[in-house]
């Protein structure tokens, strides 16, 4: 959990539904994590709704829409991605590149013109 805690500290961010800031955070665990841990080992922890904010697309010509988690939900997800990741990581095909460390939508781009320039899927 420390190491979740510093990592979304690093992130920063908006505050979410509930308000509260990163910088609020590590106070509101030292009075609530009792009952946050007690919820997750029971299974009834429930993440908060997030935040619905509209961005401008980076091309200029529209918006998006963007969620913003609150702030303990970010720690638990990134605890979660740091427990999770390390024993799924190695399991992904080779040409899988969502959401993948050192991966990036424009290396899939790429790829799959290399592979069209070979002539073939692999």
């Amino acid at each position: 959990m420390w190491l979740a805690l510093k990592q979304v500290e690093r992130n920063s961010g908006a505050a979410g539904v509930d308000n509260m800031t990163v910088g609020q955070l590590r106070t509101h665990l030292r009075e609530h994590w009792l009952r946050i841990k007690e919820e997750l080992l029971a299974g009834s922890n429930q993440p908060q709704p997030v935040l619905k904010v509209e961005i401008p697309k980076p091309s200029g010509k529209g918006m998006r829409m963007l969620g913003i988690p609150t702030v303990v939900d970010r720690l638990l997800q990134q605890a979660l991605h740091q427990v999770l990741s390390p024993l799924f990581e190695p399991h992904f095909s080779e040409s899988s590149y969502g959401f993948r460390p050192q991966r990036s939508a424009h290396q899939a781009v790429l790829k799959a013109r290399h592979m069209c320039a070979k002539g073939g899927a692999g």
